[in-house]
């Protein structure tokens, strides 16, 4: 495989048989392929992003479609799609109706459009038997945390995830409430109802209220979380205290904050220092008495300029974690994974980098990792491709291109081909060779392309600039290929002129193709188009050709002798190719 279509083609064929991860892999080399960006490529990695349920891909791919074509309404259906999928009824509804703005007759957008009405209008119809007003308060999992009738229970990080689910979907998630009767303890607590309910609670049920929560960890395993509690070794309140005791307890977390943000303060002026062990020190002290995992970030940032990069990692995985329990800010995880990322590349270890760098961007895309990411996949396909080269190999690629090219068979010869240049990526003849089996195919842009590769890699590859040639004059692309073979003539002089016959063969009927008569067209309307060309225009009104064509016709040897010069040479030929000079 060589170009983005062919790629295309080959993502379609295992989209079509639901090989959905393969069609991925395929539509992600066309991507890289493509000399320009191009949309159909992104919406049809989206679609099978999208079939494998992975929406925030999905996503991705499809708001790069809309960036690249914006006039595309299929892009919008894409993004619409991955909205959907990711449970966003409004976005998923403007996207499609942009569609149709674009497109009124769409069909596929009349009826994602329909689609999401339709659950919209369920979610809506949905009671949440009051827990939205219940469930609104945002300190509440820091109080049921801190609450000694709820505390051990919401050690299980499964049981905090529902509590999350009640609070921002609360008509979606009502029905947990039968489906775990944990559940009901919590609203309990919540209502400020005593409530003693003992097959509600964990096996370890015996455990006391008040004090300290057993140590024993549920099946998830979770990392504890050491919350503030100023009246700890108080009895529990009764129920109707609940609701001035957590007034006590966001007054306590305050100030808690207020002095961690000190400590962290602290620990940033140690590391501008270079003194991490103190601001490591700094920033441990602040996350233990609040717990905000950007006190984290900083630690893994001084622990990484210290050059301790595996507790580095220690410090950006506890980060993670603990960001999830508390549910923080997805920048702030963001910025965990990236952090993860950098310290693998520091390690070396490209493939973790390039994971950690994906999860960050899951979470929040920033151009500056973005970019990250895209220079480490580059660098380990550069070192992928170092390590494949073996001239040996090469060798044995070549002549086998060569058997399949005298025998007509040009698909086997471009593959040969394309296994030398790999194997010997600065030769250039593999270059060269592909190109005259893809000239076969008639595949001509890719062979100037390969012609171009091998005229990088040896200037003084005069086969090379002759192949290009062929190709440009077959694509009547006669400007380029009178350049080129002009190029190749002045390389050819300063190398003993061993092939000047044969481009100035193809140079000559370069410029007879292109001034020739088109069918119908007589000698008089053949002469008035020639003479309006651009070129032949600017040639007779150079001073310097007015010249030497005045002197001509005085003393037509006199020609000869100006025709040494290339740039003359070029011009005179192309005079008597548009027949405004006649040898006879």
């Amino acid at each position: 495989m060589s170009t983005a279509e062919e790629y295309k083609a080959e993502g379609n064929k295992y989209f079509a048989a639901k090989e959905f991860e393969k069609a991925i892999e395929s539509f992600t080399k066309a991507i890289e392929v493509s000399p320009t960006p191009n949309h159909v490529l992104y919406s049809n990695r989206s679609g099978s992003y999208a079939s494998l349920k992975n929406f925030t891909k999905a996503l991705e791919d499809a708001e790069e479609c809309v960036k690249i074509n914006p006039a595309w309404a299929k892009g919008y259906n894409r993004v619409a799609s991955a909205q959907f999928g990711l449970g966003n009824l409004e976005n998923a509804k403007d996207f499609y109706q942009k569609a149709l703005d674009l497109d009124p007759n769409n069909g596929m957008a009349k009826d994602g459009l329909k689609s999401v009405e339709q659950a919209i209008e369920g979610r809506n119809s949905q009671a949440d038997m009051g827990l939205g007003a219940m469930f609104a308060d945002p300190n509440l999992i820091t109080k049921l945390k801190n609450n000694p009738k709820t505390a051990e229970l919401m050690k299980d990080p499964e049981l905090v995830r529902k509590v999350l689910n009640l609070q921002t979907n609360p008509r979606g998630n009502a029905g947990q409430l039968l489906s775990d009767p944990r559940l009901m303890t919590i609203m309990a607590a919540v209502m400020g109802i005593d409530m003693d309910l003992p097959d509600m609670q964990e096996p370890s049920s015996s455990a006391p209220t008040t004090g300290e929560p057993k140590t024993e960890e549920p099946k998830q395993e979770a990392p504890k979380m050491e919350e503030p509690k100023p009246e700890e070794s108080k009895a529990a309140p009764a129920a109707e205290e609940a609701e001035p005791e957590d007034v006590v307890m966001e007054d306590a977390e305050t100030d808690h904050k207020a002095e961690a943000d000190a400590a962290k303060a602290e620990g940033n002026t140690l590391y501008k220092q270079k003194k991490f062990d103190d601001a490591i020190a700094c920033y441990d002290k602040a996350w233990n008495l609040h717990k905000d995992i950007t006190y984290l970030n900083n630690r893994a940032a001084a622990e990484y300029e210290k050059g301790d990069y595996d507790a580095a990692i220690v410090t950006c995985e506890k980060a993670i974690d603990e960001g999830r329990d508390i549910r923080a800010d997805y920048k702030l995880i963001a910025k965990s994974f990236a952090r993860l990322g950098n310290v693998y590349l520091k390690k070396d270890d490209l493939e973790n980098a390039v994971k950690y760098f994906d999860k960050s961007l899951t979470e929040f895309r920033t151009p500056e990792v973005l970019n990250k990411l895209r220079a480490t996949q580059r660098e380990i396909k550069q070192r992928d491709a170092q390590a494949y080269i073996d001239p040996a190999k090469a060798e044995e690629a070549r002549l086998e291109g060569k058997e399949y090219f005298t025998k007509g068979d040009w698909p086997n010869a471009v593959k040969a081909y394309s296994e030398m240049i790999k194997r010997a990526p600065e030769d250039a003849r593999g270059y060269s060779n592909r190109a005259a089996a893809l000239a076969k195919l008639l595949s001509f842009p890719d062979a100037v392309q390969d012609c171009k590769k091998a005229i990088e890699k040896d200037p003084n590859f005069i086969r090379a600039y002759i192949r290009k040639a062929n190709a440009e004059l077959m694509m009547k692309e006669y400007s380029h290929c009178m350049d080129t073979l002009n190029e190749a003539r002045e390389k050819d002089l300063a190398l003993g002129s061993k092939n000047i016959i044969e481009i100035d063969q193809l140079f000559n009927k370069c410029i007879s193709q292109r001034f020739q008569a088109i069918e119908g067209e007589t000698p008089e309307q053949t002469m008035e188009r020639v003479s309006k060309d651009p070129e032949i225009v600017s040639i007779l009104q150079d001073p310097v050709m007015q010249g030497i064509l005045q002197q001509a016709k005085d003393n037509p040897a006199a020609l000869q002798d100006h025709m040494k010069n290339p740039d003359v040479y070029k011009k005179v030929n192309m005079l008597i190719a548009a027949g405004v000079i006649r040898t006879r």
